[in-house]
């Protein structure tokens, strides 16, 4: 017996369609080939083992295909939660931290919360997080960007007799009766004005309405807030959002599309610089890179290397030009809010944090930076306290559990301490002074006790180092001093999941729009895209906040440390309450 997986549902990101087939089975459809008497389901059977057969090979091709790789390719990665990986929540023979003698009223965290992201990366963290309801229902709080209708009474007032028994007066109550009401709109909508003209039979004179105030401009401010969320929050390519359109009745060409968002991203470029700025500034920076195509670039480089040959260039001069292309996610922390910054180009991350932190102010102390081990995320001679990410190490561990399922239990307990403890100083919003006592009291003991098993291991040569267990082990204690910053320095991370959730965006962008046609292109793309995200990180909204930076780009200009997406309001309000100077 054998499985035979439809390739069809890889390519439409739903889940793979499982069909069982025995050699007997085949068998009988070959010879119905042969003999001309198919059934009605073996055309569908066959077409979905030559697909099969197609796309598997392609996969092969692929130089960094491997048995896992094509495992979670086939059948969809799987969760690397700790109780799904060891097939149970119960915990061996790693202690769970003692009681917190300075605080004694809170308990220990012990339910996962939900990922809505799906990043795999986080799992380890979500582990101890507190569950979210997931009922889908939302009070009226929650609509924060809906339109307020107060509905009085017809025929009643406040200070009224009461109507029903004559004796009280009747008085405003704190709690409204409230009705919610869902409208289905065009992400782009318009108005078509007609303006009324009347001619003077005798003298010809023509005279025509006055258009409504702002409807001498085609495009409202709210039009390229909206395409920007779409295309670059959202990763609506401007095609499919074209088709929409024009299906709803209002054709919005792609080409304007881009006329719209270029425009808009030209006027509200000064708050993305700033936003450079305020990061630099940061007490913790997390980086790291994704892929991203380059049309411009692409040619270029076909260019050079057309020359190369013409010219017979040397082989190892060849090797030293770049080829990759990158976007960088950088996330910093400065004020308490988080800020998300999006660089897209030929340079790897830590080119792209060595740019930014040039604007470091010079009497702020080294950021603590917390990224993965490759060296290019390191921002060359300037100095950082560099951590590790502590999920990339546990990742290396959950991918050997089914061959060695004791020792990788072992070592994914053990590392279940400190994001356990992480959790409760997050709940118990804990200083970062504080948080790092803790740690170091309730997490320092099993790290140390994880680090002299790992040692062991070698020591006593109960593992191969060549194999998939001694390169995951290996990995921990070279990058040990790193992954570990969180118990000598306040304020470390434990991981860098901050940066990995934000860097879906782009690889959201770049799964659904494939591409940017040119570098301008993709730095319009990093400017929606970092105003976007740092607005979701710091909980405002970015429709508001992309359309009033357009509506005040002249105040923008002048004091773009006034519009942060965390301060625009109370800019908005201090405006408003200024009196003009015509009054």
């Amino acid at each position: 017996m054998f499985s035979l997986v439809a390739i069809i549902g890889i390519m439409t990101r739903t889940k793979p369609t499982i069909i069982e087939l025995d050699m007997n089975k085949l068998e009988d459809i070959l010879r119905r080939v042969e003999t001309q008497e198919l059934h009605a389901d073996d055309y569908e059977t066959i077409r979905t083992l030559g697909q099969s057969y197609v796309h598997l090979t392609e996969l092969l091709k692929d130089k960094n295909a491997s048995l896992g790789r094509l495992r979670k390719m086939l059948f969809g990665a799987k969760t690397e939660k700790t109780a799904t990986v060891l097939g149970s929540s119960q915990t061996s023979d790693i202690p769970l931290p003692p009681s917190d003698d300075a605080h004694p009223e809170l308990p220990l965290a012990t339910n996962a919360e939900s990922n809505p992201e799906g990043n795999a990366e986080t799992d380890a963290k979500n582990d101890f997080a507190t569950p979210s309801k997931g009922h889908g229902r939302n009070g009226a709080t929650a609509y924060t960007g809906a339109e307020k209708i107060e509905v009085p009474l017809a025929s009643l007032q406040a200070g009224d007799p009461c109507p029903k028994c004559g004796e009280g007066t009747v008085y405003e109550t704190n709690r409204p009766g409230v009705l919610i009401r869902l409208v289905g709109q065009a992400p782009v909508g318009a108005k078509v004005y007609y303006l009324q003209k009347l001619r003077c039979n005798p003298c010809g004179a023509l005279f025509t309405a006055e258009a409504p105030e702002g409807a001498d401009k085609k495009y409202a401010a709210t039009a390229g807030s909206m395409i920007g969320l779409l295309k670059y929050g959202t990763g609506m390519p401007f095609n499919r959002a074209e088709n929409l359109q024009e299906s709803l009745g209002i054709p919005l060409p792609a080409s304007t599309q881009w006329d719209i968002v270029e425009a808009h991203a030209e006027q509200i470029e000064p708050a993305f610089e700033e936003l450079i700025r305020q990061s630099a500034q940061g007490d913790v920076v997390h980086n790291d890179d994704t892929n991203v195509k380059i049309l411009e670039l692409m040619k270029q480089r076909a260019q050079q290397e057309a020359l190369a040959e013409y010219a017979m260039e040397d082989s190892a001069e060849k090797e030293k030009q770049r080829t990759g292309m990158f976007t960088t996610g950088i996330v910093s922390t400065h004020n308490g809010y988080k800020i998300a910054l999006f660089l897209s180009g030929r340079q790897h991350a830590g080119e792209n944090l060595e740019d930014v932190l040039i604007q470091r102010a010079a009497n702020l102390p080294s950021p603590i930076q917390m990224c993965d081990a490759l060296t290019r995320n390191l921002p060359g001679k300037l100095q950082t306290i560099l951590g590790n990410c502590l999920a990339h190490g546990r990742r290396k561990f959950v991918d050997v559990v089914e061959q060695f399922p004791g020792e990788c239990r072992h070592v994914l307990e053990a590392l279940s301490v400190p994001y356990r403890n992480d959790a409760i100083a997050l709940e118990k919003n804990l200083s970062a002074e504080e948080r790092l006592l803790f740690h170091q009291v309730q997490s320092g003991p099993a790290m140390e006790e994880l680090h002299a098993w790992l040692t062991q291991q070698f020591d006593q040569q109960r593992v191969e180092p060549n194999s998939g267990l001694g390169k995951a082990i290996s990995y921990l204690l070279n990058h040990w001093k790193k992954l570990t910053l969180f118990l000598r320095v306040a304020g470390a991370p434990l991981d860098n999941n901050i940066c990995e959730r934000a860097l879906k965006k782009a690889i959201l962008h770049r799964k659904n729009a494939l591409f940017y046609k040119t570098c301008h292109g993709a730095h319009v793309g990093d400017i929606f895209m970092s105003l976007i995200y740092t607005c979701q990180l710091c909980g405002a909204n970015p429709f508001d906040y992309l359309t009033e930076l357009k509506l005040h780009a002249d105040e923008l200009s002048a004091s773009p440390q006034d519009w942060m997406p965390w301060n625009y309001q109370q800019t908005l309000s201090d405006v408003a309450s200024t009196p003009s100077i015509a009054s």
